[in-house]
């Protein structure tokens, strides 16, 4: 208990009343209080007890966080509203400021990503309710990057906040295939005691239905399609929300003279991995509308990085060299 950093533990304590007012676990004191929540454990074979390791990362101090879990670093980076030759407008990461664990960290990080959405004005009674769908669904892809997160590999929780974009990256591959998360009805969180410490306060949704969540989300407003990314050679996710407009009436086959961006490189991996896949698998695997997949394809073509040859159907990609 001495590696607990109490005042994040009483904060989140906080959010728990808030959200279960009249639970038994209000009435425990912190010990008691983290072995219901699956924090700290007791061993009875071996007859020890300790924190678990959900319990440390999340409530954890910044010191202890950081030498049993020395291969992972938290760092928020806001590129959005620069001026002149600014890198970035804000960052959290290591600076000695805050107690570096995952329940401060998000904590921290939340409202600095939400501080721009569109906010409405709604009334329950007395009490003002501002938020929209985009804050929830905010919330729960930041959520998902923690609980699905592989916190014995080297990697970075790392998001990005940009005027157009919010990107969000954590180590370790998916447990599930693409297209069966956007579908949803399935869940495999790889950390699932901070899966429950997060859905005790109202973060993280139940059975599978997190990112249709988030699709739902970004579906009313018009924006373009979240883009969820495996990238096996860096043994990370991405997750990118796009935060502006699906092109209208766009041509599909208008030629985009732009270089290779890092989505039209993943086509050209799977492309040479699996040259027969076709255009509808192609898009699924990415997560990606079988429209943008052309608009890369004809991007792609108009560079010169692939051909095609034979039928549609039974035809394959060729990757040429450049």
């Amino acid at each position: 208990m001495d590696d607990i950093d109490i005042p994040t533990l009483e904060r989140y304590r906080i959010m728990f009343k808030t959200d279960n007012p009249d639970h038994i676990w209000n009435e425990l004191d912190h010990k008691e209080f983290l072995k219901q929540l699956g924090g700290y454990a007791i061993n009875r074979k071996e007859g020890t007890d300790g924190l678990t390791m959900a319990g440390l990362l999340m409530f954890g101090k910044g010191l202890p966080v950081r030498e049993r879990f020395d291969n992972l670093r938290m760092d928020y980076i806001d590129k959005s509203h620069l001026i002149g030759d600014q890198r970035y407008s804000d960052r959290l990461t290591y600076d000695g400021t805050w107690e570096n664990n995952l329940f401060n960290f998000i904590r921290m990080v939340l409202p600095k990503l939400t501080s721009d959405l569109p906010r409405p004005f709604k009334m329950e009674g007395v009490v003002r309710k501002d938020d929209s769908l985009q804050h929830k669904a905010v919330r729960e892809a930041v959520t998902n990057m923690i609980i699905h997160a592989d916190f014995m590999i080297n990697g970075l929780l790392r998001i990005e906040k940009y005027d157009d974009r919010i990107v969000l990256t954590n180590p370790g591959l998916l447990k599930l295939p693409i297209e069966q998360i956007y579908h949803g009805g399935e869940s495999k969180a790889r950390n699932q005691r901070m899966q429950n410490m997060f859905r005790m306060i109202g973060y993280g949704e139940n059975l599978g239905s997190g990112f249709p969540l988030i699709l739902n989300a970004w579906n009313e407003k018009h924006w373009i399609k979240p883009e969820l990314l495996e990238q096996p050679e860096l043994m990370q996710v991405k997750l990118t929300l796009h935060i502006q407009n699906e092109p209208i009436n766009e041509p599909v086959n208008e030629p985009v003279n732009e270089p290779v961006n890092e989505r039209q490189q993943t086509i050209l991996s799977i492309m040479k991995q699996n040259p027969s896949i076709i255009r509808e698998d192609l898009a699924n695997k990415l997560g990606i509308s079988l429209a943008t997949l052309k608009r890369e394809l004809t991007s792609l073509r108009k560079e010169g990085y692939i051909t095609r040859s034979g039928s549609d159907k039974n035809g394959q990609w060729i990757v040429v060299s450049k």
